[in-house]
């Protein structure tokens, strides 16, 4: 095969396409920490938080009909259920509540440990054992991230600090249960129907947090709000999804390992957050070890 036949050849310019979708949900969930912080300037964090699900689940639902979706099997409600709790509620709204106390920066070196603590979550609920240069590395990754978290709130974990790791966890447990169920359907189907499944509370839960926060509408608010609902949490995981689809788990992963490093560049372009010298040191240590677990993986 010529060059020039590779290059026309449908395989390469698939792995492509794959390739900048997966870059483009990078990018989209890189900017999800500041885009919080510019909502909090204009909602709550429960307003943001539920008003961001009904956004998205409406977008969501708009697709589902467009594409003539059928309503998924009741064998996978549960896993739906799973999703909807860890992706769709659960780490947006302990992210936002951390970022109360939190700078971005600090949120994105921690958060920085999600693809690890889903190995873990992975390896439990699937059987799978990974070898142990894997479980080294991880376990590497998770004392650089204690160590950093310990060194920046002064020797204590503060508040923010747990509903973080908190995140961590029901995310990974969301994201686990959705590539069990990404085996099954389309990923992007099954955070449709998560976000679906997830609309009546985040409507009911829209109209209590409108009542007892106030609201004061600024551009950047607005903005923060609609790049958390449109940008991260549909748009992103949909290209996200079919990125993995084009080009596979593994290599879509890798392109993952610069989100931590993009959020502290925006943190500082966008929000003017000063970084400590230990934010972009234990950025790049967590990206090392995330990389050892991935060649372990593959």
């Amino acid at each position: 095969m010529t060059a020039q036949d590779s290059a026309t050849d449908p395989r390469t310019i698939a792995v492509g396409g794959g390739t900048v979708l997966a870059a483009l949900g990078v990018v989209s969930f890189s900017l999800t920490f500041p885009a919080t912080v510019w909502g909090m300037d204009a909602f709550g964090p429960w307003t943001l938080v539920a008003v961001r699900g009904v956004l998205a689940a409406v977008l969501a639902g708009t697709f589902l009909l467009a594409a003539r979706v059928p309503v998924p099997d009741r064998r996978h409600w549960a896993g739906l259920a799973v999703v909807g709790g860890g992706v769709v509620l659960g780490f947006p709204l302990l992210t936002t509540l951390a970022l109360q106390t939190s700078t971005s920066s600090h949120a994105a070196v921690v958060v920085g440990l999600l693809p690890l603590t889903t190995a873990v979550f992975a390896a439990v609920r699937t059987g799978r054992r990974p070898s142990r240069a894997f479980w080294g590395a991880a376990l590497a990754g998770a004392a650089v991230v204690i160590a950093f978290t310990v060194q920046q709130s002064g020797g204590a974990l503060h508040t923010g600090d747990l509903y973080l790791f908190g995140a961590l966890l029901v995310c990974a447990a969301g994201y686990t249960e959705g590539g069990r169920l990404a085996a099954l359907m389309p990923g992007w189907q099954v955070v449709g129907w998560a976000l679906i499944m997830c609309l009546p509370l985040c409507a009911a839960a829209s109209a209590v947090a409108l009542a007892f926060e106030p609201v004061h509408l600024t551009a950047k608010g607005v903005a923060g709000l609609l790049w958390v609902a449109a940008g991260s949490q549909f748009f992103g995981l949909y290209v996200w999804y079919r990125g993995m689809a084009g080009i596979g788990i593994a290599r879509a992963s890798q392109l993952q390992l610069a989100q931590p490093l993009l959020t502290l560049v925006w943190s500082v372009g966008l929000l003017g957050e000063r970084l400590t010298p230990a934010a972009p040191v234990a950025a790049v240590a967590v990206l090392v070890c995330i990389a050892v677990t991935q060649r372990a993986r593959t």
